[in-house]
């Protein structure tokens, strides 16, 4: 799917906008969220920060309106009706892309609302290491999108599919602390936004792997197979259980 939007970026004007400023987008997002993690960490606020945080937040949502206009003006002049899956699914990731600059924010902003100071302990090293997972996966995410690695994306999948797991092990562990209420708002919070960017860069990587029709899900099998772009089987075959329903997992889950 992807290879093919990316095709068609390289052979109009109007649509190489729309990829230029989609990496734009990305590119700010992935600043944002180192920003946001040294500020969280390093228990730093200072208002050049927090303005700098929030100028880019803006830029990302600008360009997401931008985005947006430049496909629905496309889709009204286009005679070829080719293009409308790839400018669906443009419309899709650029809101993912959009969230990830929000959790940025929220990430910056968790001191400020609240809470106290990260313990010098096991489950702040185990956030940090989440952190480093994350921020390594979206230093990674751009290159992907703009190459149309699909096998770089799947590796990413796969290597980035466990921190969800892990960040509700973490809340359940705070869960049961015995931490002032200030830090366990810090380190639950802490932990759930970047939960959540995790799960908006791979609805991303879904974008480069996945049907149109399956943007933000993944077969659990996929994960595992050795051929994730076999053809997709018969929906409403039986599986091995006599169940009918095939079991997908929608990385953007409920907040």
């Amino acid at each position: 799917m992807l290879k093919e939007l990316l095709s068609l970026f390289s052979s109009d004007d109007a649509l190489a906008r729309m990829g230029q400023d989609f990496s734009r987008m990305l590119d700010l997002a992935h600043g944002l969220a180192v920003r946001a993690g040294q500020v969280f960490f390093e228990e730093t606020s200072k208002d050049h920060e927090r303005e700098a945080i929030a100028r880019d937040d803006r830029k990302i949502n600008k360009l997401e309106r931008r985005i947006r206009k430049q496909v629905i003006t496309h889709l009204t002049i286009s005679s070829n009706p080719g293009d409308v899956p790839y400018c669906l699914l443009l419309m899709g990731i650029v809101k993912d892309v959009e969230r990830l600059g929000d959790y940025s924010k929220n990430i910056a902003e968790v001191h400020d609302e609240g809470g106290g100071p990260l313990p010098d302990d096991d489950n702040t090293a185990e956030l940090r290491d989440i952190r480093r997972i994350v921020e390594s996966t979206f230093g990674s995410v751009n290159d992907v999108f703009t190459s149309s690695d699909s096998e770089a994306a799947i590796a990413l999948i796969r290597g980035g599919w466990h921190v969800a797991t892990r960040c509700d092990t973490l809340i359940t562990r705070v869960a049961g602390s015995d931490y002032d209420a200030a830090t366990t708002t810090s380190l639950v919070l802490g932990t759930r936004y970047y939960k959540r960017l995790q799960s908006h860069l791979l609805n991303v990587l879904s974008g480069v792997v996945m049907p149109l029709h399956k943007l933000n899900y993944f077969d659990e099998d996929m994960l595992e197979d050795e051929d994730p772009f076999a053809p997709d089987e018969d929906p409403f075959a039986p599986d091995e259980d006599g169940d009918s329903e095939h079991e997908e997992s929608d990385v953007e889950e409920a907040v």
